[in-house]
């Protein structure tokens, strides 16, 4: 059986305080490299070296209970992330108020659509001003209002010296927003930089291989 290997011979630099994105394909190792970063998986060789408290949001409900309401989940990930119990009753209006979920907050999270977890996932971990904060996608759902807002308290994070790590397909996004980019295919790293040199790399990878 051939080995599979998710990420190969990865090696970044991610300089604080600077918004750093992931780009590539579909499998192309950006959120096996977000998790391995947040601790959620171990390296199997190399190491990771991470100064600062690191504030995930990885995918759709992660950390969430289906079941439980909407209060009750941002109790359980508030915990998760390392919030005493004092402290989210202290942010619960905030959060709630971000999320804009006042008609829903005491409905089971399985009656939510994607969006409103996304919501409720980006309120409660950017409640509290991150060190690092790692994204994988999350702004991809949602309506443009909601997506501004977001951006707005990110930019503000980044202004106060937070280190922000993206994966998104939007390269408006990247050259918007980041200040350096990495190229991920096939678990390996293909090009790293100035952003808009990364994307320009990549976009011209795309057009030569859909023209081959």
């Amino acid at each position: 059986m051939k080995d599979f290997w998710a990420l190969n011979d990865i090696s970044l630099d991610i300089h604080s305080g600077e918004t750093f994105a992931l780009i590539g394909r579909n499998g192309a190792g950006k959120t096996t490299l977000l998790k391995v970063v947040s601790r959620v998986l171990s390296p199997t060789h190399g190491r990771i070296v991470i100064n600062g408290q690191v504030a995930p949001l990885l995918e759709f409900g992660a950390g969430f209970q289906p079941e439980l309401t909407g209060r009750e989940n941002i109790y359980l990930n508030g915990t998760l992330l390392g919030h005493r119990r004092r402290d989210i009753d202290e942010h619960f209006e905030e959060i709630l108020s971000f999320a804009q979920l006042d008609g829903f907050i005491d409905a089971p999270l399985r009656r939510y659509s994607s969006g409103m977890v996304a919501r409720l996932g980006f309120a409660i971990a950017t409640s509290w001003k991150p060190e690092i904060l790692i994204l994988d996608e999350v702004l991809a759902v949602g309506d443009e209002g909601f997506r501004a807002k977001c951006f707005t308290r990110i930019n503000k994070f980044r202004d106060e010296g937070s280190t922000i790590l993206l994966v998104t397909h939007a390269m408006s996004t990247v050259l918007e927003r980041c200040n350096r980019a990495a190229w991920l295919d096939h678990g390996n790293l293909k090009s790293i930089g100035q952003a808009g040199d990364v994307v320009k790399d990549y976009l011209d990878f795309i057009k030569k291989s859909e023209e081959g």
